[in-house]
């Protein structure tokens, strides 16, 4: 079996260099989508009974990514070390996919961001109006520095308090947009993956002509 030498041997190697920090990435990618899950913040907003759940939505993909591109990411390794075609042309098609479904998501998210602070701010308005000291109405207050609505603001409001329905959208504006930069960063190291991968596989199948 031909093996590449000169300098697609360079590339062999970056690219075992590029899938490990693909897979720490992957790792990162995946302890943000849990931490975006299980923080107590963010779960004691959402954690009613008609709370929306499309953020979730969003959070369970980013989670499912993650994991995925820890995956790809030992397969990846794997392919390089072996100079193995097969490996190779399986990273490459898993890192189409990824791409594809990040898109989906980036596009998602981007369409849906709207809505999503806007189902909340209706829950919370919703459930204030039905009880305004309840203790899904105090957790908000106190996780968000925020009182009343816009329509029924506080009689005796803290100074530097805004209404909530602001602080939900100042809130959830920003799990976002960290969701969106995650993406990105990901599309970005996909790019370059694929990139790699289809020099090595050439270069691979050009040495195992010659021979």
């Amino acid at each position: 079996m031909g093996k590449v030498e000169g300098g697609m041997k360079c590339v062999k190697y970056l690219l075992f260099v590029f899938n490990f920090i693909f897979w720490l990435m992957g790792s990162f990618v995946l302890a943000v989508g849990l931490w975006l899950r299980f923080d107590p913040e963010t779960v004691s907003l959402l954690n009613g009974d008609k709370a929306p759940d499309t953020f979730f939505i969003g959070v369970y993909i980013l989670i499912g990514a993650g994991s995925l591109v820890m995956l790809v990411g030992f397969f990846g390794c794997c392919g390089a070390v072996r100079e193995s075609q097969c490996l190779l042309g399986s990273f490459f098609a898993c890192l189409l996919i990824i791409f594809g479904a990040e898109v989906a998501a980036g596009v998602f998210g981007f369409l849906n961001k709207d809505k999503i602070i806007e189902d909340v701010q209706n829950f919370y308005t919703t459930t204030y109006n039905e009880n305004s000291n309840s203790t899904l109405i105090i957790s908000y207050q106190k996780v968000l520095n925020c009182c009343g609505t816009v329509a029924s603001p506080c009689p005796e409001p803290k100074p530097d308090t805004k209404d909530c329905e602001t602080g939900i959208k100042d809130f959830f504006n920003s799990k976002l947009y960290i969701i969106g930069y995650v993406g990105i960063g990901i599309a970005g190291v996909m790019i370059i993956g694929m990139i790699f991968s289809m020099v090595l596989c050439c270069a691979i199948r050009n040495s195992r002509e010659v021979i």
